[in-house]
């Protein structure tokens, strides 16, 4: 789509942009929700991937993401054999409502400041215990735990001119044993609910993250293995706010499915083999 409210595209940013932030500015990545629809509000686009952010950098700490990594470039990496965590990679990627062509564009970092509740890439990345390094406009940075990133329904902590740098998956993280669950209402559609479990080799821990039925990322941690009403009393506790309630399934229909998958998971987890 044309935005015919634009008047300006700066194409080579300093290496801090935030300090040309100014109202009406918008961060251009991939571009594939920015093109998608009217952005009336918009006049200037900053086009940070000409940043030249690495993409992908594993070492011996984790993985380090960066924000303009596309969703093909995820899908393809290689991991190392001691990441069993890994797989969730291309879960999550396979979990766009989206092309092959979106892939080719679309970044990690921008899913996850699209901040939607059936973000795929904030389902890994709070899976993961991952930690998000923000920019600020003055040149500062911060570091967030994934998992408070989001707040709402297309809303997440981020400031006027604050821009998502990149995100770093702990090596403990990667190393876990891990399991999921999605529903859809059709084979490619959006995710109703989306669960994903990791557990500490060795121990029977349960990190339990559910995501797209609530407007929000839910992380549940468990020191050993809860008993199916421990963990459906964890589920009922979800404040009724949190939610989500649209075409894709009302806010009872989601907290069933979690419950029901989550279940599914705690069976799973505890006897080493898929119910």
């Amino acid at each position: 789509m044309d935005l015919n409210t634009i008047t300006d595209i700066v194409r080579r940013p300093s290496e801090r942009p935030g300090v040309l932030w100014r109202d009406g500015d918008a961060w251009l990545a991939g571009g594939t929700w920015l093109f998608s629809t009217e952005q009336p509000q918009l006049r200037r686009l900053i086009d940070i991937t000409a940043l030249g952010w690495d993409s992908l950098m594993p070492s011996a700490a984790g993985l380090e993401i960066g924000a303009t990594c596309t969703i093909r470039e995820l899908n393809a990496f290689a991991p190392p054999g001691d990441w069993p965590a890994a797989t969730l990679f291309g879960t999550c990627c396979e979990a766009f409502l989206s092309s092959f062509k979106v892939w080719n564009a679309a970044t990690v970092g921008g899913n996850i400041c699209m901040s939607l509740p059936a973000g795929p890439m904030i389902t890994l990345t709070v899976a993961l215990e991952a930690a998000y390094t923000v920019w600020a406009a003055d040149g500062s940075e911060r570091t967030i735990d994934a998992a408070d990133f989001v707040i709402g329904d297309h809303r997440n902590i981020l400031g006027p001119g604050e821009i998502l740098r990149r995100i770093d998956i702990p090596v403990a993280a990667l190393r876990k044993r891990c399991t999921h669950r999605r529903f859809t209402l059709t084979r490619l559609g959006r995710s109703t609910v989306f669960l994903i479990a990791t557990q500490s080799p060795g121990t029977a821990d349960l990190l339990l993250t559910i995501t797209a039925g609530t407007t929000r990322p839910v992380r549940l941690a468990f020191d050993s293995m809860p008993d199916a009403d421990t963990l459906r009393e964890r589920i009922d506790a979800i404040p009724e706010d949190l939610w989500f309630s649209d075409p894709n399934g009302t806010p009872d229909h989601r907290r069933h499915l979690a419950g029901y998958f989550a279940e599914e998971i705690r069976v799973e987890l505890t006897e080493g083999g898929r119910p």
